[in-house]
């Protein structure tokens, strides 16, 4: 296997992304890869605010990784900065070969040098496979997650 290369994403990496996002039951049924017009106005969005980290992981010149790190200043925990790792997605074709770890890694190290106390994520419900793999990375399932779509 290549090395792998962690980096912040860039406009042309969106096709990219969203076809990571887009395969996977859940992701299929939420996603549009034919329309990247939203994921665009998103992607300029999230470029402009400063506590946005869209990232890719990159392998012999493919992305086969992405994860977006959200970073939030807060009062509670005695006023500690938190990161929120999301959309964690790789490759169908790379899974199970440790890139979704080294990802994962990247994230938590880059979330302490940012200053961050806490680093937390959900999963779905529906994805006992992930649950297993962040709670072998050390998470801890703590919470009940709520939604409510507008």
């Amino acid at each position: 296997m290549s090395e792998l290369h962690i980096r912040p994403a860039v406009a042309d990496d969106i096709p990219a992304i969203v076809a990571l996002l887009a395969d996977d039951p859940l992701g299929a049924q939420r996603e549009s890869p034919d329309d990247l017009s939203p994921y665009t106005a998103a992607f300029e969005r999230l470029a402009a605010d400063p506590h946005q980290h869209p990232t890719v992981a990159v392998c012999d010149g493919r992305i086969v990784g992405t994860l977006q790190l959200t970073i939030i200043p807060g009062l509670s925990r005695r006023g500690a900065t938190r990161s929120i790792i999301e959309a964690v997605r790789i490759h169908a074709d790379e899974r199970g070969i440790g890139l979704g770890t080294q990802l994962i890694k990247w994230a938590v190290e880059e979330s302490r040098s940012l200053g961050c106390q806490l680093v937390q994520l959900t999963s779905d419900a529906t994805r006992p496979d992930a649950h297993r793999f962040y709670q072998r990375l050390g998470f801890e399932p703590s919470h009940v997650g709520f939604k409510l779509s507008l």
